[in-house]
């Protein structure tokens, strides 16, 4: 396990120890000090060969990005910033698999971070990781021919948010009120990325579905503003379907959002 800086031995020693746990990812790490973004080095390798299972690890992140292009504040020493390599082209149902794979991370990561360090973790369509209300942390899922790469922040300690986040994040350590363990929460949320991979692989997708509708009361009976192609509206949110997409009461129609903003009220 090598990568272009030397992996911390805090990291290595976790992930050696928890080899056997990770199934088909972790077939290769690579860990960079600093980066612009661990999506785009996942990326470059995902497009030069086949590297299912790759995991890129930084230690802080200059370009971090979320989803439609907004910013993920990646300082040094106070989160965990990873991408992984999937490829859900070889999935029974590839289609489905695909469709599903940002709700089957958010799932894993949820499950990772409370096996963790025992905090229960709620999930906001499509992509981001809650505890009491605050922004813990979020998923970015991109493309790159038949490979999925799957990138997650994590707030892992109290960092100096912007007067703007300070209200609206959180971290791991901040809701817990002890030291996390970054080794920890890293071989917890690959450990269950690897189980949840497996069920996309295998075509589990109930097991997905209903474990995501669990740890996401806001996905139905919510007020949300909705922005997309067609413009902004209004609505109530009804669950999601079997492909992933939000359903949302607008008037007397039910809209499935499959992109675009999504605002909760």
């Amino acid at each position: 396990m090598s990568g272009d800086d030397p992996l911390p031995r805090d990291l290595a020693d976790a992930l050696a120890a928890a080899r056997g746990r990770f199934g088909r990812l972790a077939s290769r790490i690579v860990y960079l000090a600093t980066t612009g973004s661990t999506n785009d080095i996942a990326s470059s390798l995902a497009a030069s060969d086949d590297h299912e299972g790759a995991v890129v690890l930084a230690g802080a992140q200059t370009a971090g990005r979320g989803r439609r292009g907004h910013v993920w504040l990646s300082p040094p020493g106070s989160g965990l910033y990873v991408s992984v390599v999937l490829t859900p082209a070889r999935a029974t149902n590839r289609d489905r698999a695909t469709m599903l794979i940002t709700l089957a991370a958010g799932v894993a990561l949820a499950e990772g971070l409370q096996a963790a360090t025992s905090l229960r973790v709620d999930l906001k369509w499509p992509n981001d990781l809650f505890v009491a209300r605050r922004k813990l942390g979020g998923i970015l899922s991109e493309g790159v021919g038949d490979a999925v790469v799957v990138g997650y922040g994590i707030n892992v300690t109290a960092v100096a948010f912007s007067p703007e986040l300070a209200s609206r994040a959180t971290s791991l350590e901040t809701e817990s009120a002890n030291r996390v363990d970054r080794a920890e929460v890293l071989v917890e949320t690959l450990a269950a990325l690897a189980r949840r991979y497996d069920d996309l692989l295998t075509g589990r997708f109930d097991a997905i579905l209903d474990e995501w509708r669990a740890r996401a009361p806001g996905a139905c009976g919510a007020r949300v503003s909705c922005t997309t192609s067609s413009g902004t509206q209004i609505g109530v949110t009804d669950g999601i379907d079997g492909r992933g997409a939000l359903l949302v009461r607008i008037g007397g129609r039910t809209e499935r959002i499959v992109a675009g903003e999504v605002s909760w009220l």
